[in-house]
């Protein structure tokens, strides 16, 4: 579809956000025909989790994207979607790649929401194409259990806080979940959640640089646990790691499921977001150097320092094999 200015920030960038919802939109429909594609109990994909995701190229105001969806890999109980974002200028012709993303789903019963129906198994090519898919649904569901073990923090006000603090960028916004943001089955779309953790992250690196920011890349984004209609769920935000180019901002997604009095707050879903700060001709600027003052806080930059570190190590292997190619 062609991109709007509702989609985009002032500078004319088309909101990571909005990106990310389109990916999960069409992970979604090729997931669930999949699992409804043999005779069975109907079912509907819910989003599990998106692996880390690196925006390629901005996108903006007037191009169309195309979005096109693949099955990789099917497990027992889930589904990998690779999915591909192309942007192109309906007036030159010219198309690029923007994204590549992984997507994790899992079918659930339309009759019964807690119930995860087997998914038909897909043939593969050659017998190494199964192995590696293999390989990573085991990778994936080991790192799913890990975040989920580290997920106790909360966001509190800071009174006063100094420019470039922690304090100072940090945000949150509450939103009323209502049918338009729920699946079939009453329960939150993955990629509305993820247009939200987007918008708050932005918040956090405006207010951070108070330049024009993009949205970098997202680390793996892990839903925990379904999201209700009728629930209010609030998304913290709050930055981690500055490089000189570069910003993590780590986001969580806490739900209060008020129509079902029976259960208290939850952590629903968790990631960290890379934004890095943009000048009006669109280059590159220098990132405030982030402040530090309590020790969970000085953890968590050396946390993130180790995240930047191993992405940057991981890029400049991909460029020398791409070199040799």
């Amino acid at each position: 579809r062609i991109m709007r200015p509702d989609d985009a920030n002032i500078a004319g960038n088309v909101h990571g956000g909005t990106i990310l919802k389109m990916i999960e939109e069409a992970g979604a429909i090729i997931s669930t025909r999949h699992c409804n594609s043999q005779a069975g109990e109907p079912c509907v994909a819910a989003l599990a989790r998106v692996e880390r995701t690196d925006f390629l190229s901005p996108m903006c105001i007037g191009e169309v994207a195309n979005v096109s969806a693949e099955i990789t890999y099917t497990s027992r109980h889930s589904v990998e979607v690779q999915v591909n974002v192309m942007s192109e200028n309906i007036l030159t012709g010219a198309k690029k790649v923007t994204n590549k993303a992984t997507l994790w789903y899992v079918p659930l019963s339309l009759k019964n929401v807690n119930k995860v129906i087997e998914v038909p198994p897909i043939q593969y090519a050659r017998k190494e194409q199964e192995d590696e898919g293999k390989k990573r649904y085991e990778e994936q569901k080991l790192d799913r259990l890990e975040t989920k073990q580290r997920n106790g923090d909360v966001i509190f006000p800071v009174i006063n806080p100094e420019p470039h603090t922690v304090g100072y960028s940090q945000s949150s916004l509450i939103h009323l979940v209502g049918p338009s943001d729920c699946t079939l089955l009453g329960f939150v779309h993955g990629g509305v959640t993820m247009k939200l953790m987007d918008e708050v992250a932005g918040i956090v690196a405006a207010r951070h640089c108070k330049t024009n920011i993009v949205t970098a890349s997202v680390d793996a984004i892990n839903f925990h646990e379904k999201i209700k209609k009728g629930s209010v769920i609030t998304i913290s935000g709050r930055m981690t790691f500055t490089s000189n180019k570069s910003m993590e901002i780590e986001v969580f997604v806490d739900a209060d499921p008020f129509v079902d009095e029976s259960r208290g707050r939850y952590r629903a879903v968790s990631a960290f977001f890379t934004y890095v700060s943009l000048s009006k001709e669109g280059k590159p600027l220098p990132v405030p150097q982030l402040l530090t003052e309590t020790e969970d806080e000085k953890r968590r930059f050396e946390e993130g320092k180790g995240r930047y570190l191993q992405t940057k190590a991981k890029r400049q292997v991909q460029m020398q094999q791409a070199a040799q190619h």
